[in-house]
């Protein structure tokens, strides 16, 4: 389904909740009508906003963290087959999320924004739902702040996530291989087709949505993504890449936690696999069939019914 006229490629101003009812028609949901969905933002230090999307009106049960490269609207899949009032943050370089001048945007300091934005966003919370690098973020969180994540989804990533990346194809790392790849693009559809051939899981109108809600247009009128992750950080500053400290918080997860895997991503190897549930003897373990590393985009229906029954156990 080709996306319709209005979507902003002339002005870089749209609806960007006008096409939900694409998801729902690729997944094969009803759509009733528009649900009560919107942008929101909160400032979380002094001249620091950090946006999010609130689904429904009522206090949050969910909260989603995207990936590296991704942004919010990667979860609205999900959000429209699970319909529970949730909130999917654009962590911060991401989205319409503030940037940093350090442009560390590793776990620690993402956790250091939750901290502030989810007591006022979702204090109530029962389930934080993380995925890639915001499944790292999410370990940390569960170790640090189990009263903010009183249960954690982490889906398709473990501590030592990026030294398997390293080793994977570009066709393996899927379009996670376009972060920090080339920046800009002369048309939106060179940027969309990028993304479709590397979206083999997927319906293409579905990525090319995606690939709308994740890039802007720039004044010169070359197209660019919309996160903070090209080009070397500042000198001296933190390689956040390094998980591997992450594998003390796993020890220190006292909350109940799903670990997801994409039956077809090489992100996690078997012995991460096996190392996580060893030192988290307690986590539920699941592979997701015929998904990638994006299981929430490539199998929405089959992670939605995890996380229902993650969440709210009959």
């Amino acid at each position: 389904m080709s996306v319709a006229p209005d979507d902003g490629l002339a002005a870089d101003d749209y609806d960007e909740f006008g096409y939900l009812h694409e998801n729902a028609a690729e997944i094969g949901i009803p759509f009733p009508g528009r649900p009560e969905v919107g942008r929101g933002f909160l400032e979380v230090e002094p001249g620091r906003k950090l946006s999010y999307i609130r689904w429904g009106t009522a206090k949050p049960e969910i909260v989603f963290l995207h990936g590296g490269g991704q942004n919010a609207h990667t979860w609205d899949y999900v959000a429209l087959a699970l319909g529970r009032p949730a909130i999917a943050v654009d962590l911060p370089g991401h989205g319409h999320s503030y940037r940093r001048p350090d442009r560390n945007y590793g776990p620690w300091r993402n956790v250091e924004a939750l901290e502030a934005a989810l007591p006022a966003l979702a204090p109530s919370a029962v389930t934080v739902v993380g995925m890639s690098l915001g499944g790292a973020t999410l370990i940390h969180l569960a170790a640090k702040r189990p009263d903010l994540c009183r249960r954690a989804v982490i889906i398709d990533v473990t501590p030592h996530v990026n030294d398997t990346r390293q080793r994977l194809t570009r066709a393996e790392q899927g379009t996670v291989a376009l972060v920090g790849g080339q920046p800009t693009y002369a048309s939106f559809e060179e940027m969309a087709d990028t993304a479709i051939a590397l979206s083999p899981y997927r319906a293409a109108s579905g990525v090319r949505r995606g690939v709308r809600h994740n890039a802007y247009r720039r004044p010169d009128g070359l197209w660019t993504w919309r996160y903070d992750l090209f080009g070397p950080p500042p000198a001296g500053g933190e390689n956040w890449n390094d998980f591997g400290r992450l594998w003390a918080d796993v020890d220190a997860i006292t909350v109940p936690t799903m670990l997801v895997r994409g039956g077809e991503s090489k992100f996690v190897a078997d012995a991460d696999a096996d190392e996580f549930r060893r030192r988290l003897p307690s986590a539920r373990y699941e592979v997701v069939p015929a998904a990638g590393h994006a299981v929430q985009s490539d199998q929405p229906l089959a992670l939605t019914a995890l996380i229902r029954d993650f969440t709210f156990p009959a």
